[in-house]
């Protein structure tokens, strides 16, 4: 995604300790997130979700799949 591209969060395709962090972030099916910009290396990813900020790296916003609006 690019930057202040927007979409919903279809799934988060991880189990374990990494899938629950995630999850307890607010990082849930449904939810609407926003891409707020990169670090100038594309690592790592600041989202915009539920009027907060949320920084991620790379590793673990890969999966994270989103479906992009229009």
């Amino acid at each position: 995604m690019a930057k202040n591209q927007q979409g919903t969060i279809i799934a988060v395709k991880v189990a374990g300790d990494l899938g629950r962090r995630i999850r307890d972030m607010g990082l849930v099916p449904g939810t609407e997130i926003m891409i707020q910009g990169r670090a100038p290396l594309n690592d790592p990813v600041a989202l915009r979700i539920r009027g907060n900020t949320l920084t991620l790296r790379n590793n673990e916003a890969d999966f994270i799949e989103v479906e992009v609006d229009e």
